[in-house]
């Protein structure tokens, strides 16, 4: 051992004088090293907590700052129209906004439901609302062409031509009402089809134009006829009208008594979208049912996010949905062109997505139908396909950032990253502030609508929030992320400070590039 021990002492007593030294040397420079890179970590991490105080801040305050355009006249009109239309009744709020909104585009209205249910009611209301002809029918098995389209002429029998007299019939009628639609024989399909979709009648030899501004028809069920698909298809809009629930029938009571309802009742709520009124206000008139949609169609855009939730809703229900659910071009494009006319009639110059929960009512062939439209339009409202390809980005541009701080931070490729990578922050910011704008200001967009009931928005509001909070979160993490990484590239920190920072990331790079490997 002593031996042993002595050589060693000798052989460490015949080292360098400056080996020692060096390594002093070399764990103070290693301590000053992580001194240093602490203080820069210290100084990144309190430059981003600064950046996200600020962002989160500023989208705070203008979510509590959000102010509905001015009405215009148009919508000051519509919203004085749906309180008018609504006056005592109950639980109608749905049936007369499409009804209204049916009229504006030009097209008909499908009610079905049990008899009693106010679908005559609301028709003979838009007649006198749009101060047009009004026709009234109920089919039956046994109906002829003479009871919709008017009597032969006599006098045109003795000249040997084969027309009718229409005065007072369907063919001279702005707003029609005819019940049980689905009753009508092959002798009143043919005609009725060409006057619904074309406005035209075939009177003798002549075919002639019809004023026709919107017919509502009313069923008990749905057509079981193969020959009655036509028919149906031409409805655009078609709603499942319920009896008054127990919970307003006291109210139907006082109705019915002559009595006013309550007040708070829903009969006479708006859905917080109306600062109009049915009292004094500019009223809808003929011209405003006739113009509408052109002038919609040339003034409001239909965004690719929209276009991007029609796409898709249209995919799912053909191909995935069970049973599928066949929506022709011709719908299809009706629909794109009723959105715009909603959109108009809101005094807005786009269409928005929470405008697609219309299309409830206009997709689907079964009453039931109309649900699983809705769940899917909300679902690709809530999802956010754009955050994850964002997130894909930001990946792509970390990968470079590492590239570049550790080979050459100081190169015009480290200033291009920094400059992507504050382009990718401001795009983060802007989702993040939509977020909040939406969520802190309680759907602002879908409340200020005034083609949703007050159901409607509570229903959508409460299906979209903890998917949208969800998403709010993911983007406030990434916007964070991207922060970090502006921060590192703009003071070319080195590899190893971005490693610490986000270690996640990192591992991510570096198991990219062994992959490549």
């Amino acid at each position: 051992m002593r031996p042993a021990v002595r050589h060693f002492g000798v052989a460490l007593r015949q080292l360098p004088l400056s080996e020692p030294l060096r390594a002093v040397r070399a764990d103070q420079a290693t301590e000053a090293l992580d001194s240093a890179v602490v203080q820069v970590i210290s100084q990144i991490t309190g430059a981003v907590d600064d950046a996200m105080a600020k962002t989160l801040a500023a989208s705070a305050e203008a979510a509590q700052q959000f102010e509905e355009a001015a009405d215009s006249e148009l919508r000051s009109k519509v919203v004085g129209a749906v309180h008018k239309l609504q006056k005592g009744l109950l639980e109608r709020e749905t049936e007369v906004r499409l009804m209204l909104l049916a009229a504006l585009c030009g097209e008909h209205l499908l009610l079905l439901g049990p008899p009693g249910t106010a679908k005559s009611e609301l028709a003979r209301r838009l007649s006198g609302l749009a101060h047009g002809a009004y026709f009234e029918r109920l089919l039956t098995r046994f109906s002829v062409p003479e009871e919709l389209f008017g009597p032969l002429s006599m006098q045109g029998l003795e000249n040997d031509q084969y027309v009718r007299k229409t005065d007072g019939y369907l063919p001279t009628a702005e707003v029609a009402f005819v019940d049980e639609i689905f009753k009508a024989n092959s002798a009143i399909l043919n005609a009725l089809l060409t006057l619904l979709n074309e406005r035209l009648f075939d009177n003798g030899n002549q075919r002639l134009p019809v004023p026709l501004l919107c017919l509502i028809g009313a069923s008990n069920e749905l057509p079981e006829s193969e020959e009655l698909d036509a028919l149906y298809d031409r409805f655009l809009i078609r709603r499942t009208v319920a009896q008054v629930t127990n919970a307003q029938i006291g109210k139907l009571a006082r109705l019915a008594a002559g009595r006013p309802a309550d007040p708070s009742s829903s009969s006479s709520s708006s859905n917080g979208n109306g600062n109009g009124s049915s009292e004094g206000g500019p009223a809808l008139d003929m011209d405003d049912f006739r113009h509408t949609a052109d002038r919609a169609y040339a003034a409001v855009d239909v965004p690719d996010s929209v276009v991007d939730i029609l796409a898709e809703l249209r995919c799912y229900l053909q191909d995935k949905c069970e049973p599928p659910m066949y929506v022709s071009d011709r719908r299809f494009m009706k629909a794109v062109q009723m959105l715009q006319v909603a959109a108009h009639a809101d005094g807005r110059e786009a269409v928005n997505e929470y405008d697609c929960l219309l299309l409830e009512h206009v997709f689907g062939n079964r009453p039931d139908d109309c649900h699983k439209v809705r769940g899917q339009v909300l679902e690709i409202i809530a999802s956010d396909p754009g955050l994850q390809q964002t997130e894909l980005v930001f990946l792509g541009l970390f990968g470079r950032a590492c590239r570049v701080l550790e080979q050459s931070p100081d190169s015009a490729e480290a200033a291009d990253a920094l400059a992507e990578c504050g382009t990718l922050v401001e795009l983060l910011q802007g989702r993040q502030a939509a977020l909040a704008a939406t969520l802190e200001g309680a759907f602002p967009e879908l409340r200020a609508t005034v083609w949703q009931s007050e159901a409607s928005v509570q229903a959508a509001v409460q299906a979209l929030t903890p998917q949208l909070t969800e998403n709010k979160r993911k983007t406030e993490e990434l916007l964070r992320e991207a922060f970090t990484l502006q921060q590192c590239l703009a003071q070319r920190s080195a590899g190893g400070v971005l490693e610490k920072l986000l270690p996640k990331r990192y591992k991510q790079y570096q198991k990219g590039i062994s992959s490549k490997v």
